[in-house]
């Protein structure tokens, strides 16, 4: 019998090395990663890939870096399980297991030539993360961009110097907002959906980009169906319990959808007849 071969395939696992980590949050660390021999991941804005620790197990993880990044990416995760416990205490120079890209990434084609708006929720900052990279990389390529931000706090804030950057620049317009502010906090205060009214749009030609946990999906596309952004055009991410990442498993199948291979990118008239999926 043949032996079959599994290089380049969705099962060959590429060793990643831990490149440089940064403490985001008591619960979050940034790990940049970098593979054998100078290798690119070839990914796209919303993809993730599977991160694997031997002895521990292995995890979907969204790349939140763009790839004109370079030869390396970043991955942002937060200790919550044995596997992401495990990644924690990896060290630069130490290596993991990274299997990928997966999933559809989101359609920055499309976008090109276009307004976006991009509104992230909580830790929904990370995956989206990518797409500003990129946008901001190519920034000649899209029109107007907005980015809108929703914290529960101000401490909530992940990539706050990176965010000062954002909102320093004459090209993107950028608002955050929290739901419970602190002495020093001099922003909006509020949900993410309270900054949308205010949002000048010209729908024929903007993108809306959804990130964040699923109580916000539903109000936030609300928000954007009053302002006649189409439904083709509003795009949101479903990472919801995410665990082969080839659609094997069925934990992330919605109806006849599995979100680990058909998105987690989704055009909302894709799925809005979907109970639940939003």
């Amino acid at each position: 019998m043949n032996r079959q071969i599994l290089n380049s395939s969705h099962f060959s696992v590429e060793r990643g090395i831990i490149v440089r980590t940064r403490e985001l949050s008591p619960h979050d660390k940034l790990f940049e990663i970098a593979l054998p021999e100078g290798k690119r991941l070839h990914h796209d804005p919303g993809q993730f890939v599977e991160v694997s620790v031997f002895g521990a197990g292995e995890a979907p993880i969204s790349v939140c870096s763009s790839p004109t990044q370079g030869d390396t990416f970043d991955l942002c995760i937060r200790d919550v399980g044995r596997v992401t416990h495990t990644i924690h205490t990896l060290k630069e120079g130490d290596t993991l297991g990274v299997r990928g890209p997966f999933g559809r990434g989101f359609p920055v084609r499309l976008f090109e030539g276009n307004d976006l708006v991009l509104i992230a929720g909580g830790l929904g900052i990370v995956p989206l993360r990518s797409l500003v990279q990129y946008v901001i990389s190519n920034r000649r390529d899209f029109g107007k961009v907005s980015i809108l931000l929703g914290c529960k706090t101000p401490e909530d804030m992940l990539f706050g110097d990176e965010i000062e950057q954002w909102n320093k620049r004459i090209d993107v317009h950028f608002v955050c907002t929290v739901d419970k502010a602190d002495p020093e906090w001099c922003g909006h205060v509020g949900v993410i959906t309270s900054l949308i009214p205010g949002e000048m749009l010209v729908a024929e030609r903007t993108f809306a980009v959804i990130v964040g946990p699923p109580v916000m999906y539903k109000y936030v596309i609300g928000e954007l169906l009053k302002k006649h952004i189409p439904d083709r055009q509003i795009i949101v991410s479903l990472e919801r319990h995410m665990k082969c990442g080839m659609g094997r498993c069925g934990h992330c199948q919605i109806e006849n959808l599995y979100c680990c291979c058909d998105g987690p990118v989704f055009h909302y008239d894709e799925i809005k007849h979907i109970e639940e999926a939003i």
